[in-house]
């Protein structure tokens, strides 16, 4: 009976801790701080199939990374209708250069990853197969989802041909 109590008290207790204002204010204090670099892209650029494709990603992405970055992207870009057939280079690594000669996408002269528009491919080099992830508003997605972008160098920012071809931002800066 005593730890029922207990427990009670202590949940009753926890409750009123949270939803006072110092809390709260604190929660936002730390919610703003951790999102900031993410809040406003540099570029504000969105491709319907590209978005299609990373919320997919989104949604099938887990917690942590089983090393299958760039078999859950080409998946995404399958069943969004973003290529028409499945991206054949074994690694991530060599999915930029695919996706520019076999599909026609573009490579963005951009060099850091937080600026890159959302819904874009980002391509990472380094050892082993690389990395393969799109930008997503909360931060970045492959087959895990992450807030922070790749440690890994950036070899590319790719978008659609076609959605460049609507952008004027990117039409001027090519």
């Amino acid at each position: 009976m005593h730890k029922k109590f207990a427990y009670l008290l202590f949940a009753c207790l926890g409750a009123a801790l949270m939803t006072s204002p110092a809390s709260a204010r604190s929660r936002e204090e730390k919610s703003d701080f951790r999102l900031s670099p993410l809040s406003a892209p540099a570029v504000e650029f969105y491709d319907e199939g590209l978005l299609e494709a990373a919320e997919i990603a989104k949604l099938k992405a887990r917690k942590h990374s089983r090393k299958r970055c760039w078999r859950a992207v080409k998946q995404a870009l399958l069943d969004a209708n973003v290529v028409p057939y499945r991206p054949t280079s074994r690694y991530a690594r060599d999915a930029g250069v695919e996706l520019e000669t076999e599909f026609a996408f573009k490579k963005l002269e951009i060099d850091d990853p937080y600026e890159a528009p959302i819904g874009s491919l980002l391509v990472y080099g380094g050892p082993g197969a690389g990395h393969i992830e799109f930008r997503v508003e909360e931060g970045f997605v492959s087959d895990f989802a992450n807030p922070r972008p790749s440690q890994r160098p950036l070899i590319g920012v790719y978008v659609s041909s076609a959605a460049v071809a609507r952008e004027p931002y990117f039409r001027s800066h090519q």
